[in-house]
């Protein structure tokens, strides 16, 4: 009997085949949701945390360093606690499973299946390309009244994400450009810079017609601050190339430019003469802080904020949100947190879980700004991404929560950071300190 011979993958392939899991999870949120249960990227990435398992029972080895053990696994005890006061066993059980998929399971995988800073670039383009696709969705909905609705017109950008989860294309296309910048600002070939810079100055379109405020806000700081960090002298003149390129793209739209203008201007009427939205939002939020307080060591348990809700909310709240368009026929969604995560795990956590969650975070972020880069710059963009998705996602919490499809997306993006800030480098690197906090005081003196 012959044996037909088998054909070696490409080197390339072969080369990044750890990585390519975590590009099919990002990949696959570019398509649409098919119910209210777990998406296509959820379940491959609960396949991937499996993978990681049975990958690391068959190699024996240890599957974190004690320092990343200890950083990744600081969430745990206080959602263990949270979970048990919850109104019943299902909703604990599923609020902490959720969290754990995101702040826990998938960095890890991340860190486990990454070997290297190509494999980091690689899932960074990955961010980029679902971002320009669901840019190219939402600017399409913009143009052609098919999005979701915003002051009675269907102009809002969701992309696939749809009018449920507006927030979704939002966070997509902002962590897009963040990777972008970082990507744009590295040493690789000049070709991969280019294409990297026009993808985050095209990107900024479809972020302008999200109409979402906290990501605009998120995004415009945590690019400058990838800027800065990359020099003082080319941050002035990237800034001045991507005004430029922004008043032609954004006056280049034409119809709706007033919408954008007065939700800009939203942005400072915080005091007078705030939106419904802007007022929900404030109501939101007082009332977790009024579940805190009766509860200040536990919170009120998982999944247990719309149960105490009106007991705290004034009448200022209102019935819910206007859903409408892309798909969606008008009808009410119940406002089921409070648009803001570090409210949210306060309220449901309390101390114990807002410092265990928090401090996990602020540790991924400590460790990544002070990773060593080489000083020829060949690690810089690596940097910039790991502290840029990071910082993003902590302005971004100000304003919004978890929840929806994109969710999984966050896993992802922690991963990358706690790679970056985590793992053990080579000899070679940690010899090394060229930190973070360096290439600032080089900045400032050039």
């Amino acid at each position: 009997m012959s044996h037909v011979p088998v054909l070696p993958l490409p080197r390339a392939a072969a080369r990044f085949a750890p990585v390519l899991p975590l590009v099919a999870v990002v990949a696959l949120l570019g398509l649409p949701p098919t119910g209210d249960g777990a998406g296509a990227a959820d379940v491959v990435s609960a396949l991937v945390v499996g993978y990681c398992v049975i990958l690391l029972l068959r190699q024996r080895r240890r599957p974190l360093s004690r320092r990343a053990a200890v950083v990744l696994g600081l969430p745990v005890a206080g959602l263990a606690v949270a979970a048990m006061g919850a109104a019943s066993p299902a909703a604990g059980l599923g609020g902490m499973a959720r969290y754990l998929q995101v702040f826990v399971l998938v960095p890890a995988a991340v860190l486990v299946l990454l070997r290297g800073r190509a494999d980091l670039r690689l899932l960074a383009w990955s961010f980029v390309g679902l971002a320009v696709w669901q840019g190219a969705v939402g600017v399409h909905q913009y143009v052609t009244g098919t999005g979701a609705s915003y002051q009675g017109e269907t102009v809002r950008a969701v992309g696939t994400f749809g009018a449920q989860d507006v927030m979704g294309m939002a966070t997509a296309v902002a962590l897009g450009v963040v990777c972008a910048t970082g990507l744009a600002l590295g040493r690789t070939p000049l070709w991969q810079r280019a294409l990297a810079a026009g993808c985050a100055v095209v990107l900024l379109v479809p972020l302008a017609v999200s109409f979402s405020r906290g990501a605009w806000i998120a995004t415009a700081l945590t690019c400058a601050v990838q800027l800065t960090m990359a020099g003082l002298r080319r941050a002035l003149k990237v800034a001045a190339a991507v005004a430029a390129a922004g008043v032609i793209l954004v006056g280049g739209l034409g119809v709706g430019t007033a919408m954008l203008q007065e939700r800009i201007d939203s942005i400072t009427q915080v005091a007078d003469a705030p939106d419904q939205s802007v007022t929900d939002r404030y109501t939101l939020w007082a009332s977790a802080v009024g579940m805190w307080r009766e509860q200040p060591l536990t919170g009120v348990g998982l999944k247990n904020f719309p149960e105490y809700r009106d007991g705290h909310a004034t009448l200022a709240l209102s019935s819910g949100s206007d859903i409408e368009g892309a798909g969606e026929t008008f009808h009410k969604q119940a406002l089921l947190s409070p648009h803001s995560m570090y409210l949210l795990v306060l309220s449901e956590q309390g101390l114990l879980g807002f410092c265990s969650l928090v401090g996990s975070w602020l540790a991924l972020l400590v460790c990544a700004v002070r990773a060593p880069a080489r000083r020829d710059g060949s690690g810089l963009d690596c940097a910039l991404i790991a502290c840029g998705l990071l910082l993003w996602q902590l302005v971004d919490y100000v304003y919004g929560d978890i929840g929806g499809p994109s969710t999984v997306l966050t896993g992802v993006a922690l991963g990358l950071t706690a790679w970056w800030g985590l793992t053990e480098r080579a000899s070679a690197d940690t010899a090394r300190r060229d930190t973070l906090p360096g290439r600032v005081e080089e900045a400032v003196a050039r």
